[in-house]
């Protein structure tokens, strides 16, 4: 029923505008409505849960997404940047992703109010605002949805695509991200293993364990234990350490683990982005930043 009044109301102002001599605005109008119907319908993300699988529009998948993603007390300018990153991201990989930090967490509307309590509609309008105001853009480069990483804090500079993931992307290099390290509260973290739980997560009886080189960012790249060699990534995920931005100490309780930051380092540092819209930067210098020469552009219809 609510189709057919929708079609008659269309039918109506189509007339109204006609007998005012608007017929080429007429046009106009109802073809940028059955456009904007047709961007709704064309763009459904199909989100697989523990439980089952959700078909979701395009934009409020979004909101979902930032819900679960980047702290909504955040700048909305910050918020913005999120939403772009979370619509390209999603794009990229063809509108079919899971809910876990494998593709991006999404909340659901349940999971929001869960979340959130009394302050369920004044945080979910926020995000929707960020959602409107950066309606279906996304980043782009050269003429392709880019991968638009993104992670909690670095160690002050983010990582290049390479030195993380297998192979180098031209718009994932290393930048300065200085805000993460004062602006991020939990940017220093300490975890202590015993030596029998760390010979334990490297199989080995004894561990002797070593940092031998570093990237150009000053994240581990490679640590010997007990004659083998991993990447620093191999023993931030052993360890389920914060980020592979680590230093070791030896003391009587066992081996200590000093990291930096939060996540993987590649893409949009999010604390760096809510330090950026403090300094009044737009959503698009952001993302300008963190992503090299990227187009940011509108959705075709």
């Amino acid at each position: 029923m609510k189709t057919i009044y929708t079609k008659l109301l269309f039918v109506c102002v189509l007339i109204l505008m006609i007998g005012c001599l608007h017929y080429q605005e007429a046009i106009t109008y109802l073809q940028s409505h059955y456009q904007s119907q047709n961007k709704q319908s064309d763009y459904t993300v199909t989100v697989k849960t523990k439980s089952k699988t959700l078909k979701v529009p395009l934009e409020d998948y979004v909101v979902g997404v930032v819900a679960g993603e980047m702290p909504v007390s955040f700048e909305v300018e910050a918020l913005k940047a999120q939403v772009v990153a979370a619509r390209t991201f999603v794009l990229s990989r063809k509108l079919k992703v899971d809910n876990t930090t494998n593709s991006q967490v999404y909340l659901t509307d349940e999971q929001m109010k869960k979340n959130w309590g009394d302050n369920y509609q004044k945080n979910k309008a926020k995000i929707e605002k960020a959602v409107k105001e950066t309606s279906y853009e996304v980043m782009t480069y050269q003429g392709e949805y880019i991968s638009a990483m993104f992670f909690s804090s670095s160690n002050g500079k983010t990582v290049n695509c390479e030195d993380y993931f297998t192979g180098e992307v031209a718009y994932l290099k290393s930048v300065d991200s200085h805000w993460d390290v004062s602006i991020d509260p939990t940017n220093e973290r300490k975890k202590t293993f015993t030596k029998q739980e760390l010979a334990k997560a490297f199989g080995v009886t004894s561990p002797n364990i070593e940092i031998t080189s570093y990237t150009s960012s000053g994240y581990v790249k490679n640590v010997i234990v007990n004659g083998k060699t991993y990447t620093g990534r191999e023993v931030r995920e052993k360890l389920s350490l914060a980020s592979s931005c680590f230093q070791i100490s030896l003391s009587s309780k066992g081996y200590t683990f000093t990291t930096k930051g939060s996540g993987h380092g590649v893409g949009m540092s999010q604390y760096g982005a809510q330090a950026m819209a403090k300094e009044n930067k737009n959503y698009k210098d952001i993302l300008n930043h963190y992503y090299q020469n990227i187009e940011i552009r509108s959705i075709e219809s």
